[in-house]
């Protein structure tokens, strides 16, 4: 392993990392009702398990509403269970071949643990580019180590420094998505 394939995977993990929390505060409720909140709900249908985006279209007709057309109209009980199992707290309707959600506005308390929720997120997020860093700095480490390569102290200190400056970047993003989602929850 070189310096350039340790960059380039430790810039990958920080990228997943990113990227995972986007699509986990994409799921996170604001005031507004948005597909992605039960895009992802896993729904009980045809003896297996799936993302209710596969088994309908889901749309937000109005603000405060969600309409779920099911592409297998036999399928709005087992979508309307699977939504209620999900815990979000919406209560679905069967409106004859498709679900309509009614979105309830957020308590000012409700707004502060999504919130938490959202801020938990990012936190974990950093986490997993922090172990991205360590791990990238041990294998700098194992190459600063084998003099067979000939690598400088330079070298070793550019390419840690360079793991640095990926990492305050990723953290810096994880930031921005976090207090972004913030700002959309607190808004009524």
């Amino acid at each position: 392993m070189d310096l350039n394939t340790i960059d380039k995977d430790a810039k990958a993990s920080m990228h997943k990392a990113v990227d995972y929390l986007k699509s986990e505060l994409k799921g996170v409720r604001t005031g507004r009702a948005s597909p992605a909140l039960i895009e992802f709900v896993k729904v009980e249908a045809y003896g297996t398990e799936s993302e209710l985006r596969s088994l309908g279209m889901v749309q937000a007709p109005e603000p405060t509403q969600l309409l779920v057309k099911p592409f297998d109209p036999s399928t709005v009980q087992d979508i309307i269970k699977g939504i209620e199992k999900a815990g979000l707290g919406l209560n679905p309707q069967a409106d004859g071949k498709q679900v309509r959600i009614s979105i309830p506005p957020l308590s000012g308390e409700r707004r502060k643990e999504l919130i938490a929720s959202c801020k938990a997120m990012g936190e974990q997020a950093k986490i997993t580019i922090r172990n991205a860093r360590r791990d990238a700095n041990k294998h700098i480490d194992q190459l600063k180590n084998d003099k067979s390569l000939g690598l400088s102290e330079d070298d070793i200190k550019g390419a840690k420094d360079d793991i640095q400056g990926l990492l305050k970047k990723h953290e810096a993003e994880v930031d921005t998505l976090v207090n972004d989602k913030s700002k959309q929850i607190e808004e009524v």
